[in-house]
């Protein structure tokens, strides 16, 4: 939070002085404007004063110097707008920069309100379409999918997916290909170019492992994205990586409440048959 108020201060602050230049920098150069005219106005008149024979001094070195006068304004002024070119191309810059961080605040904060709403249900299912509305809206995902390990088989399939069936996708192998390859090692996957890329269902444009800590439990694969969406911004790769923690957590914790929830009934069913 630190950083961000400090970048807006720092926005506030280059804004003001580039406005604190560029007005000095436009009064000058109405000063050198003015002054230039009045000198070539002296340099004219000397030199009617010379063709009627009017003696005016030694008015060659008054003409020089005048003249002298007006090439340094015109420095001067060429200078003042150089400086003031400067400044607004690094104030655009700024204002630039201040907006990429206005956006990625506003990206971060959805993101914390999708990680409460993950944590706010035990439900696997409610979990689950909560993660696919995340990557819908934050991500810009069109087709793709949640697949979890399955640590008997050490295999990988759909338990949700948005754009197509679960049935379509494949039952991947822990080490096979992309997919099995990222749930394996744990690393990001991201194809390097998104125009190029048609669509594999055994090789997604992203992969990212749902980890805790080092421990992947699945993977989410995305196939397509939005028409809207032609790119990853630099937020997104940091949302990916956000969004798998997250994900995970709520993933394992809904599964253990599940888990334990229907053993707890099947235990209530026994007790109550033994008890009757």
């Amino acid at each position: 939070m630190s950083m961000n108020e400090d970048e807006h201060r720092r926005a506030s602050s280059r804004a003001e002085e580039f406005l604190q230049v560029f007005k000095k920098g436009a009064e000058f150069t109405q000063e050198l404007l003015k002054e230039n005219e009045r000198l070539r106005f002296q340099v004219l008149k000397l030199q009617e004063e010379r063709k009627k024979g009017v003696p005016v001094g030694s008015d060659n070195e008054i003409i020089a110097k005048l003249q002298k006068r007006i090439e340094e304004l015109e420095k001067e002024k060429a200078e003042i707008l150089d400086r003031i070119k400067e400044v607004e191309a690094e104030n655009l810059d700024f204002a630039n920069r201040y907006v990429d961080i206005e956006n990625e605040n506003n990206m971060l904060a959805n993101l914390y309100i999708a990680s409460y709403q993950l944590h706010s249900t035990l439900d696997f299912n409610e979990v689950l379409q909560i993660i696919l509305e995340i990557i819908i809206n934050l991500i810009g995902g069109e087709q793709f999918a949640v697949m979890l390990l399955d640590e008997k088989t050490n295999t990988l399939r759909a338990v949700a997916s948005e754009g197509f069936e679960k049935e379509e996708l494949p039952v991947v192998s822990l080490g096979d290909g992309i997919i099995g390859t990222m749930a394996k090692t744990g690393e990001n996957y991201f194809v390097d170019e998104l125009e190029s890329y048609q669509k594999d269902l055994h090789s997604p444009m992203v992969c990212i492992p749902l980890k805790i800590k080092e421990h992947v439990i699945g993977v989410i694969v995305i196939y397509s994205l939005l028409e809207q969406k032609s790119r990853f911004a630099e937020v997104d790769y940091e949302l990916f990586t956000l969004l798998a923690g997250h994900a995970a957590t709520a993933i394992f914790s809904s599964k253990l409440y599940s888990e334990s929830e229907r053993k707890l009934t099947t235990i209530q069913g026994f007790i109550d048959l033994m008890t009757k």
